[in-house]
């Protein structure tokens, strides 16, 4: 018999070809809520027809926490979790039991593995900690993108996490981001004090190549007083960085990489982008460098901040060329057959270890 009575919620628009597939992942719940935003396919019926109880409404400006809070409004009060999910989103099955086996009467919220990205052979690539399943009341979605939850509830906002539960992620990549910009910029309009929102509306101008507001937002992050998590302060600093480098201004872009290796010199992400910066420019004893420290590294942190280039085969594949260029033909050598370990199909890493195998011959000849 079930411990607590579970419902998930959901809001979501012209996602027809997900419905079957979440629908399944989330049958586990008792309950399943779902705002539609004006979805113009079959959305709706799909979801009625499996059983959802569908809301049909309009967000006009729209803006995410606003439609995630009409979506929690529709939730019964007799419930006793919350889980929040979209429809590109996949529980892996059993979650329910995990979740009921950890949670009590006095949690208010559950983490759990998110897994955001994936290897070409199906295996997690990117994987970091999530948390929208919560109690009843006393919580509130704020901010107009990003959106996170608020609590203001009775209770002692108390978290538990989840083993074994793990909700994977795949989006539907022919939607466009275009709306989270002008989203980021009201948040933080909104918001002026919210590091977090600042930073993320940074990192949004580097990705629209609008690198002079990315550097000046990203540096009033860094001036913010709650801008303390050094893996964040880092990545800011790195995204600075790429702005500079894309600027036309190398130094500017290794002073900055030089304060992220400061700033937390315990994660992979900042040797890596030195090292390709050095490549760029040549600099074999700056890559041959930065990929002997970040290889010393080997624990990830787990947050979303991991960039997946740091532990896949490029700091190998740097190193091996960084070291064919100084000479150092068998430590080369050995740097290369790992990257083709990692990467075994990738035809560019088997030719170089091909052409450092035959120099390496004929060094020794």
């Amino acid at each position: 018999m079930n411990k607590f009575k579970i419902c998930v919620y959901a809001i979501c628009k012209n996602e027809e070809q997900f419905v079957d597939r979440w629908m399944d992942a989330v049958s586990e719940a008792d309950m399943v809520v779902v705002t539609d935003t004006g979805s113009t396919d079959s959305t709706v019926k799909k979801l009625r027809d499996r059983g959802a109880v569908v809301y049909e409404e309009t967000i006009k400006p729209w803006r995410f926490d606003e439609a995630r809070n009409r979506a929690m409004d529709h939730i019964p009060e007799a419930m006793d979790i919350c889980v929040s999910n979209d429809l590109d989103e996949v529980f892996e099955a059993g979650w329910r039991e995990k979740l009921e086996t950890v949670w009590t009467t006095q949690c208010t919220r559950a983490r759990y593995l998110f897994t955001w990205s994936y290897h070409e052979d199906g295996t997690p690539n990117k994987q970091y900690p999530m948390e929208k399943i919560h109690c009843r009341n006393g919580f509130r979605w704020v901010h107009p993108v990003h959106e996170v939850l608020s609590y203001n509830g009775e209770l002692h906002d108390h978290t538990v996490w989840v083993p074994g539960m793990v909700l994977n992620h795949y989006p539907d990549l022919s939607k466009p981001r275009s709306q989270y910009l002008p989203l980021l910029e009201l948040s933080a309009q909104e918001n002026p004090d919210d590091d977090r929102g600042m930073f993320w509306l940074g990192r949004e101008y580097m990705y629209y190549n609008e690198h002079d507001k990315s550097i000046s937002t990203l540096m009033k992050y860094l001036e913010m007083p709650t801008a303390l998590w050094k893996e964040e302060r880092c990545a800011a600093m790195r995204f600075i960085s790429k702005c500079y480098e894309k600027k036309g201004n190398q130094k500017e872009a290794r002073s900055w990489l030089y304060k992220a290796i400061a700033e937390c010199p315990s994660i992979r992400e900042p040797y890596l982008n030195m090292a390709q910066l050095g490549y760029l420019e040549n600099d074999w004893p700056l890559v041959f460098l930065m990929t002997g420290e970040a290889l010393k590294i080997n624990t990830k942190t787990g947050s979303y901040l991991t960039d997946p280039k740091s532990w896949d085969y490029t700091l190998y594949d740097l190193a091996a060329i960084s070291h064919y260029r100084l000479g150092l033909y068998q430590r080369s050598y050995e740097f290369a057959q790992k990257a083709c370990e990692i990467a075994p199909n990738d035809e560019r890493l088997k030719n170089n270890l091909h052409l450092i195998s035959l120099k390496l011959k004929e060094n020794m000849g």
